[in-house]
């Protein structure tokens, strides 16, 4: 094993494994006193007490919801703009992408008080639409980025050769560019998911109160001092990102493409 790949093992065991794994006991035991002789002590009354809170079903329903209408969104105009980007040569082309990155630059939370009264009037404030349209804002930047980058990778020709063998933009789409740019739907997809799922104050202002995700359950969560029951939260919280990563890497596994390729190399 090289010096580097052992670097990285070491590196990923300290700072991502190790805590999982002692966030995970931490929520299977009593609360850990080691100044006072008490270790760990198996018990699953942290999450007795998590599964008895009457918005955790209803918030995580609602968190998947949004989560993966904010994904699908992010997809697709991720995927049109990064490649009319990396495409396109137009006058004022440079403006337009520092435009499509303002969103990052300036607070969301301002940006939701803005549009507050804008979905007010459209009928879109206390709905699940105006909570993903809001998650937009946080989120389509990053996307465009990446899958703007991707596209620059590929190259003119690569994205020129379909089209000249005949090759329609829908199968170009999917037989081509998205086999090659595997590594940044998976990057778009933890992200967005982690951006969206972590959203508090923009949704709560938008929701209205009526759209409960897991942040707004995981916060009166807070006011307590057991350690236990805060690391079973964090398990739950995390494990719906995780969940729904492993759905898309499932779907990019068997999509008719994936297939393709996959008899092509037999």
């Amino acid at each position: 094993m090289s010096t580097k790949k052992t670097t990285f093992l070491l590196l990923a065991s300290v700072l991502f494994i190790a805590p999982a794994l002692l966030l995970v006991l931490q929520s299977l035991s009593k609360t850990w006193r080691f100044q006072a002789g008490e270790g760990f002590t198996f018990s699953l009354n942290s999450y007795q007490i998590l599964l008895s809170d009457p918005n955790l079903w209803s918030a995580t329903f609602w968190s998947f919801t949004v989560g993966s209408g904010v994904l699908i969104v992010n997809l697709i105009i991720g995927i049109l703009t990064g490649k009319a980007l990396a495409t396109l040569s137009f006058k004022g082309k440079s403006w337009v992408e520092v435009l499509l990155l303002t969103p990052i630059l300036i607070p969301v939370l301002a940006t939701a008080m803005g549009l507050h009264l804008f979905m007010i009037r459209a009928g879109l404030a206390d709905t699940a639409a105006g909570v993903m349209l809001i998650h937009l804002v946080p989120t389509i930047p990053y996307s465009i980025k990446i899958f703007h980058n991707s596209y620059n990778q590929m190259g003119r020709l690569m994205l020129e050769q379909p089209a000249i063998l005949g090759a329609s933009p829908v199968r170009q789409l999917f037989t081509v560019e998205l086999p090659l740019m595997k590594p940044a739907v998976r990057s778009v997809t933890f992200l967005t998911i982690v951006i969206s799922l972590s959203q508090y104050a923009i949704t709560a202002i938008i929701g209205g109160g009526r759209i409960i995700t897991l942040p707004m359950v995981f916060y009166p969560f807070l006011d307590t001092a057991n350690a236990s029951i805060m690391a079973a939260f964090s398990v739950w919280f995390a494990a719906l990102p995780l969940l729904m990563y492993v759905m898309v890497e499932l779907l990019i596994r068997f999509l008719p493409y994936s297939q393709t390729l996959r008899r092509n190399r037999t």
